[in-house]
């Protein structure tokens, strides 16, 4: 029966020696304790600075959405209105709702008309209608 060493000596009973100064810790009962990191503190604060920034770059986005849906629904409303002429790039227009409750689109401003006024808009060189 072999003898058991002590909890302190570093003896390898597989190849019977001791071998503490091939360790790649400290083995020495004085030695610092050896504790795990903590990583918690680093993972919150890392969580909460990439929520903050994909949360910045959601609300960009979504004010970019926000403005493209009201872009389309302003031409959609504009050009699905009646008119009889050709609309001139960088011009000002002014949108009515007649007594039939049809839209049109006029040059007549809305203080010299009296139907109901929808918005003054302006035809850029992309043929997109700007809300004035």
């Amino acid at each position: 029966m072999k003898k058991k060493k002590p909890d302190h000596v570093v003896y390898n009973e597989e190849e019977e020696r001791y071998d503490a100064a091939l360790k790649p810790y400290a083995t020495d009962t004085g030695a610092p304790v050896i504790t795990t990191t903590d990583t918690v503190a680093w993972k919150n604060a890392n969580i909460y600075k990439v929520n903050k920034q994909v949360k910045a770059q959601y609300d960009e986005l979504k004010a970019q959405y926000d403005e493209l849906i009201a872009k389309f629904e302003y031409n959609n409303l504009v050009y699905g209105a009646k008119f009889n002429f050709e609309p001139v790039v960088g011009e000002v227009y002014h949108l009515y709702k007649n007594h039939k409750e049809e839209s049109f689109l006029s040059i007549i401003a809305p203080e010299e008309c009296s139907f109901e006024h929808l918005g003054s808009f302006r035809l850029n060189a992309d043929k997109m209608w700007e809300s004035i």
